[in-house]
């Protein structure tokens, strides 16, 4: 069943130098463009991680530091990545808990804003693990009757998650073809960061889910304990969340902030 879009979706997939998101990178990327047309464009590269790739992570994808020194970095590839995913909706295998979140430090490392605002994510593993609980190499055997050669490229991996996710449609009858519910339905917890440190509770708003603060509402939290929005911005978290994190004391205190600016700008102007 091929999908029925309103707005194009990339489909694509990521091998890394480890799986911390916030200290790891990316080796290669692969990204399949599907337009509501039906066409598709795709591209892959190579990535230079400008860190040792552990042996570890090269005895899984196949990607030494001898295959990548020449190859570009994230730097001076994120522009064209940007403009490729630009307007789209996104979707893998596993995405919303590593290659969404990871593609974002990777993004914002490169001073290339990236936001989910106008977009939705698909993650066909939560769909494949709600119905079958099984890995990606066995999904594809399972919906479309195929092995999985080559199995950890990521060009390999992406076109097998965009198969299986069609086969998926055809296979499951109450599964809409339909983005945003796919969306809905392959997310666990509605999250406000990628990695899950701020979530929504019921009511729609921000609550942390760590530390001492776990279970509070951020709002909450950032009239009370002021030190606390600053440990985080200068703590190991990811850009992410701090960007998040951010947006929400911009939200909060935006008149304080414009007063600020103005009472510089008056005191500048006195001076003159």
């Amino acid at each position: 069943m091929e999908l029925k879009l309103e707005k194009p979706i990339i489909f694509f997939d990521l091998e890394t130098t480890g799986i911390n998101i916030a200290k790891d990178r990316i080796v290669e990327i692969s990204i399949l463009k599907v337009l509501p047309n039906g066409n598709k464009e795709s591209k892959t590269w190579l990535v230079n991680p400008e860190m040792e790739i552990p042996k570890e992570a090269s005895d899984i994808h196949g990607i030494t530091n001898e295959k990548v020194v020449t190859e570009p970095t994230f730097n001076e590839l994120a522009l064209k990545v940007s403009e490729m995913i630009k307007g789209c909706d996104l979707a893998g295998f596993n995405s919303n808990r590593f290659d969404i979140p990871l593609l974002a430090e990777e993004m914002l490392r490169a001073n290339v804003d990236f936001d989910m605002k106008g977009r939705v994510a698909v993650d066909v593993q939560v769909i494949f693990h709600k119905k079958e609980e099984r890995t990606l190499s066995a999904g594809y055997k399972f919906y479309c009757e195929k092995s999985l050669e080559n199995a950890h490229s990521a060009e390999a991996d992406t076109m097998a998650t965009y198969e299986i996710l069609k086969a998926q449609l055809d296979k499951y009858e109450d599964i809409e073809n339909n983005i945003n519910y796919l969306s809905e339905y392959s997310t666990f917890k509605k999250r406000s960061d990628f990695a899950g440190f701020i979530q929504f509770d019921d009511d729609d708003d921000e609550i942390f889910t760590f530390g001492k603060y776990k279970g509070q509402k951020v709002a909450d939290i950032l009239k009370k304990d002021k030190g606390y929005y600053s440990w985080i911005q200068n703590a190991d978290f990811p850009l992410y969340t701090k960007k998040v994190l951010k947006e929400i004391k911009e939200r909060m205190f935006p008149r304080k902030e414009k007063n600020t600016l103005n009472d510089l700008q008056n005191k500048f102007n006195q001076k003159l």
